[in-house]
């Protein structure tokens, strides 16, 4: 059996095996189509189009209508996304209703938060387009990686997936203990998120972060292609897409969170 598993829980094996698994019997009573790369590149791009649309729409409110306009759409696209990044997560068959509204979500999320950094730093007389330059960077990122990954100059292995899982695992157990710690009045790991923290162990974390959800997308592009050597059910690359969205909204925003601490020195 092909080992699949990822740093991103919406790419697993239990996910796309036991779907590739269910759909093979039904096969035997009916011809279905199967899960391809170019299926899962349109619908990935498809997903990150809406997340950029909404995010403008979330910038252009912050802008031209003010903070109080923006935020409700900010928190609103925080808290459905967090639903329907968990729903989906756990309830992958749903994928194909839910990627593009998770990314909407995300986008007003990512909108939001942006602008707010943006204005804190032209408010300080730095330079302004962080924005821009966090997401042509997330880019650049995911074109680097998926060329390391088709030219197998950096290969999947068992140790390498491991060592990302763990360290992926590692970093949610550090934002978790940043956030309870906050809501007790312990500011210890919490700082270390503050986008104007411009202290070197500060930066230092900040780009280890973004050095692991840059290697996370190695796994995300290892799951989608054992998904097509499966044979998974064409729904499946919506699963894809949500996936390797999941993966580029926590890169794009720790890149943001990075540029900021380096432009607040």
């Amino acid at each position: 059996m092909l080992q699949m598993q990822s740093s991103n829980p919406a790419l697993n094996e239990g996910h796309f095996g036991h779907l590739a698994r269910d759909l093979a019997r039904e096969q035997q009573q009916e011809q279905y189509e199967v899960m391809t790369v170019a299926g899962t590149v349109n619908k990935t791009a498809m997903a990150l189009v809406v997340c950029i649309v909404s995010a403008g729409f979330v910038w252009f409110q912050f802008f031209n209508a003010g903070m109080g306009a923006a935020i409700p759409w900010m928190i609103g696209g925080a808290l459905v996304g967090l639903v329907l990044g968990l729903a989906t997560a756990f309830v992958p068959k749903i994928a194909p209703f839910t990627t593009l509204p998770y990314a909407a979500a995300e986008g007003f999320f990512l909108g939001g938060v942006s602008a707010v950094v943006e204005s804190q730093i032209t408010a300080q007389g730095a330079p302004g387009g962080i924005a821009i330059q966090a997401f042509a960077c997330t880019m650049g990122v995911f074109a680097v990686m998926l060329t390391l990954f088709l030219t197998r100059i950096i290969k999947v292995t068992e140790k390498l997936r491991a060592g990302i899982v763990a360290a992926v695992g590692g970093v949610m157990i550090f934002y978790v203990v940043a956030i309870v710690g906050q809501l007790f009045g312990w500011t210890g790991a919490s700082q270390f998120l503050d986008f104007q923290n411009g202290g070197l162990l500060s930066i230092g974390i900040s780009v280890v972060i973004v050095a692991i959800a840059s290697f996370s997308l190695l796994l995300d592009f290892d799951m989608i292609e054992k998904g097509v050597q499966m044979q998974a059910p064409k729904k499946m690359e919506w699963y894809g897409a949500f996936g390797l969205m999941v993966t580029l909204v926590w890169l794009y925003l720790e890149i943001l969170r990075l540029l900021a601490k380096l432009r607040s020195r």
